[in-house]
């Protein structure tokens, strides 16, 4: 089962400069009203079919994030099963990071 981080977890990290690969497991319309920076989208019913586009380099950390944390989870665990390791999913999704760490972010 995959791990989760939180989103002050995830905002440690990025601030450090921590190699990541962010990845959104959302709609397209989701990700067009609120997304971070860098991710790519590959939306949940996609991903059985898109996994192997997934280019982190070796040793880089998998962050998966949906709305509030339910897709990416289901996700993370797909990608698991799929043979990637790094693989982590985004504790309340970028509904908590809306509201924890960056309020300018608009929520939905």
């Amino acid at each position: 089962m995959a791990r989760e981080i939180t989103v002050r977890e995830l905002a440690d990290r990025r601030a450090k400069g921590q190699a990541l690969y962010l990845l959104d497991v959302r709609l397209p319309e989701e990700h067009a009203i609120a997304a971070l920076p860098q991710s790519v989208l590959i939306p949940m019913q996609e991903l059985p079919s898109r996994w192997s586009e997934i280019d982190a380099p070796a040793g880089t950390e998998i962050v998966v994030y949906c709305h509030h944390g339910i897709r990416s989870r289901m996700a993370a665990n797909f990608l698991m099963q799929c043979g990637l390791n790094e693989v982590v999913s985004l504790a309340g999704g970028i509904d908590a990071w809306s509201e924890l760490i960056d309020p300018k972010m608009p929520r939905y």
